[in-house]
């Protein structure tokens, strides 16, 4: 590492891979729960580990990109991180937080809005959390040395996200009213802003691993974002339809969300391109998989699938089902997961001075956690195409289609398994990096 102030992003990296074990637990419990297996009932019902799995999802990736940016920020800025202290006080509350939510999801005290069922009054701490962390990113590229296209877009994303949490904190009596600006966080989130935030440490890797020049690949983050607000703002119209609004938002959304694969496409091309053009020289091929794998992955899951699932006339259909679970956990896993953990690949070896850069557990847990995604994700398309079918086109009883159903979460299961494999080596990897050092620290 080049700045001695880049270590705090070891424990935003720590803090969010316990989360992520959480994650995958109550995941386990929802997926025996949907085979009968739900022997855990009386202490955490299934909407209570949907509730925790959904939440902790988001709890971690946040992390994961507070990491990213104090660990990005400081190199492309040229200039220690300000106000370290703060950092860690900053984490600190986050902790308080999630370990506050999680708490209040087991005892029934949450909001009931899906991603946003956290408690109201932690509502409020986690403006102020966020606020603390883009106060202390912000005096930072102030008295920065230079100022990069690739920090402005990866600052601009983080402070998206931050104005769009917003609207999901205003009380409305109407439902409608209530679902329409939900949205506003949940889909301008994973489809707009959290982009911009993929494709800022997108850029950094690229730069850091490919030795392309930085004028190159950060010309064409103009593009990525260019197609990202594009398809991203008005294709949040396809959920506006199911809440009530007006069908003219059914074919908005309908349009808007078909050019969303080409923001994904885009990336994919560029990741791949600058790749092409790299000397392949160097030796951290493990954050090469990763940064990789989020670009292509994210096409798949994000891109296409998603089409498949939001055009309008698939879409009566699917909207609500098990389809919108494949769809779900494909892109969330290429688009933000695995840049997450390519980020964190990049960054350990510099901030731990060990290099552990080759190695068969590190590739190992890339393809055991890709083909294990990749099996859930067959499970959620047959069983949501089975869904489809029986519910919507022959009218069958729901808890009835649900037991017909089982089979397809056994498979689902299977693949959660290795998966899970694949994290625990990744786990394991994290903790033989062992602590950040200073003795990493080299001449910026």
């Amino acid at each position: 590492m080049k700045y001695k102030s880049q270590k705090i992003a070891y424990w935003f990296f720590a803090f969010s891979m316990l989360v992520f074990a959480i994650q995958l637990t109550y995941g386990f419990i929802m997926g025996f729960a949907r085979v009968g297996m739900d022997g855990l009932h009386e202490w955490i019902p299934f909407n209570t580990a949907h509730t925790v799995h959904l939440n902790s999802l988001v709890v971690w990736l946040l992390s994961g990109f507070m990491g990213a940016a104090y660990y990005i920020i400081p190199e492309e800025t040229e200039n220690e991180l300000c106000c370290v202290k703060l950092a860690y006080v900053q984490l600190i509350t986050l902790a308080v937080v999630a370990v506050a939510a999680l708490v209040g999801y087991h005892i029934n005290y949450w909001e009931g809005r899906k991603f946003l069922e956290i408690p109201r009054p932690l509502d409020w701490l986690v403006a102020i959390n966020v606020i603390l962390f883009l106060f202390i990113l912000l005096m930072t590229i102030i008295k920065g040395k230079r100022k990069t296209t690739t920090s402005l877009v990866l600052f601009g994303g983080l402070v998206g996200a931050a104005l769009l949490y917003l609207p999901g904190m205003i009380s409305f009596n109407s439902q409608i009213l209530d679902s329409f600006f939900r949205w506003w966080v949940v889909h301008l989130w994973v489809e707009g802003v959290w982009e911009l935030i993929m494709g800022g440490i997108l850029s950094f890797l690229l730069i850091k691993l490919t030795g392309v020049d930085r004028e190159v690949i950060e010309k064409w983050l103009y593009v990525i974002i260019a197609l990202t607000f594009l398809s991203g703002i008005l294709g949040t119209g396809h959920h506006y339809y199911y809440i009530g609004v007006n069908k003219i938002w059914l074919i908005i959304g309908g349009i808007f969300s078909s050019l969303e694969p080409l923001a994904f496409l885009g990336m994919t091309l560029w990741a791949l391109a600058m790749y092409s053009k790299g000397e392949k020289k160097h030796p951290n091929k493990l954050a090469i998989y990763w940064t990789l794998n989020a670009a292509i992955v994210s096409f798949l899951g994000a891109g296409l699938l998603g089409l498949a699932h939001t055009l309008p006339q698939t879409n009566i259909y699917t909207h609500g089902t098990l389809v919108t679970a494949m769809h779900g956990h494909l892109a969330f896993w290429g688009a933000y997961a695995s840049i997450v953990l390519a980020i964190m690949y990049y960054a350990m070896p510099n901030i731990t001075g060990r290099k552990f850069y080759n190695h068969t557990r590190g590739k190992l847990a890339f393809w055991l956690a890709n083909i294990g995604i990749f099996t859930m994700v067959a499970a959620f398309a047959a069983a949501g195409v089975a869904q489809v079918y029986l519910e919507r086109k022959l009218s069958f009883d729901f808890g009835q289609v649900q037991n017909e159903l089982q089979v397809h979460f056994w498979v689902l299961i299977t693949g959660a398994t290795i998966l899970s494999t694949g994290i625990i080596l990744l786990l394991i990897d994290f903790i033989k990096y062992g602590m950040p050092t200073d003795e990493a620290l080299v001449e910026a």
